[in-house]
């Protein structure tokens, strides 16, 4: 293919050091590749920042949780009555993957120097503790939640770094702990069997776990009475068609105590995090568009010296009987050699920075406002790839504006020029 051949011809020569082309050959290809490279590198925070997040969120919680109408109209804490038949339906559900119950009560932790207020949480066994224990920084999960014959004299239970710094506690001290009962002050002793940290102070600062019958217990209620049912899902991508089947099956049944089933979604219970994390992907749109236009801009200016440097050859081209399509398909394909150079080492660059990233931790975070203590980062290769050949395909059709330039070079002026 001619076009193919005199672009090859051309790159190899721009090379030579005494062309004036050289820079503009340089400066396209660092701009392409410092393009690509912000532009991986943005997708793979936002990537990592709205999953990491996510993932604590859902970790403190589920996907769904079915629980009293009440405490969603009035943020009450009241109890729904959830039988074993009940929780076969609500496993029923399609794409639900989990499910467990739990039990919720307010208290004060007290030592002899401070006190602070909490929210209890018992789970029982069936707890899928699998995120708060990779976040475990000391001792266990207490060992009563999976305790099946009978509860321990002491129960113990899991707080928070926050907590235990505040109250100056530790693995295997012993806690008094002051609830609120309908006619008393109820006083529990607990043992610390493990200290946590998640990073996400809303509920760093107020979660403690424990066995879900010592709740129940504090609480006065039945075996069968929980604050509600966690629900998780296969894919978070699922979790409409799970709510509106819980919508239609679940919502608005009642318990055999009278009251009403409702489901939430994690994004209904937290929209503030989630409309955050909707706000991330604005940003990325924003800096991708402006990294396509500066690699754009670059590449324009490039070839466009590139042509005007080849003038005379253009001349002679046309003069030898070749068509302006011919000419011009030549420096697009020179074009998109600039291109296939920048892309290379634009993704060396920008998924070296992440790997960097992912594995020394090297740029650190404020927790309290970024709820993680470093920039995460998830290297998503669809998404690497859509940016790769969109770049390419953008910046190939941006390059024919300027290679129209060509059809307007008269030979018989070129060739006098280039003498």
């Amino acid at each position: 293919m001619l076009s193919r051949f005199l672009a090859k011809k051309i790159y190899n020569d721009s090379g030579d050091t005494k062309r004036v082309s050289l820079p503009a050959v340089r400066i396209a290809t660092l701009g392409m590749a410092t393009g690509i490279a912000v532009m991986i590198v943005s997708v793979a925070v936002v990537f990592g920042f709205k999953h990491t997040i996510r993932d604590k969120v859902i970790g403190f919680g589920s996907h769904i949780v079915v629980q009293n109408f009440s405490n969603v109209q009035n943020d009450n804490m009241a109890q729904i009555g959830v039988s074993d038949s009940m929780l076969s339906v609500l496993r029923k559900a399609p794409g639900v993957n989990h499910t467990q119950r739990y039990a919720m009560k307010q208290g004060l932790l007290k030592t002899d120097t401070d006190f602070l207020g909490i929210m209890l949480k018992g789970v029982g066994q069936e707890w899928d503790s699998t995120f708060i224990a990779r976040s475990i920084i000391d001792g266990a999960i207490p060992a009563s939640i999976y305790k099946k014959d009978g509860q321990p004299a002491q129960p113990q239970i899991l707080i928070s770094k926050i907590m235990a710094d505040k109250l100056g506690l530790k693995v295997k001290d012993r806690v008094l702990a002051y609830f609120l009962g309908k006619d008393n002050v109820r006083m529990r002793r607990f043992v610390i069997s493990g200290i946590y940290q998640t990073n996400l102070t809303k509920y760093d600062e107020s979660m403690v776990f424990c066995d879900l019958n010592t709740v129940q217990k504090l609480n006065g209620w039945d075996s069968d009475e929980v604050s509600g049912v966690e629900m998780t899902v296969n894919d978070f991508g699922s979790i409409g068609e799970t709510a509106e089947w819980l919508i239609h099956k679940v919502n608005r049944t009642k318990d055999c105590y009278g009251n009403t089933y409702v489901s939430s979604t994690i994004k209904e219970i937290n929209p503030q995090i989630f409309s955050w994390l909707d706000l991330l992907d604005l940003n990325v749109w924003i800096i991708l568009a402006l990294m396509i236009c500066v690699a754009s801009v670059t590449m324009i200016s490039g070839l466009l010296i590139i042509i005007l440097e080849r003038v005379p050859m253009i001349g002679i081209l046309k003069a030898l009987g070749s068509r302006n399509s011919v000419i011009r398909h030549t420096f697009l394909w020179f074009g998109m050699f600039i291109i296939a150079k920048g892309l290379v080492i634009g993704n060396i660059l920008g998924i070296g920075i992440c790997l960097l990233q992912r594995y020394t931790g090297i740029v650190k975070l404020d927790p309290a406002t970024y709820y993680v203590s470093e920039v995460p980062v998830e290297l998503n290769i669809p998404a690497i790839l859509l940016i790769n050949v969109g770049t390419f395909i953008i910046c190939t059709l941006v390059l024919t504006m300027p290679s129209f330039l060509v059809s307007r070079i008269q030979p018989a002026k070129t060739i006098k020029f280039g003498e």
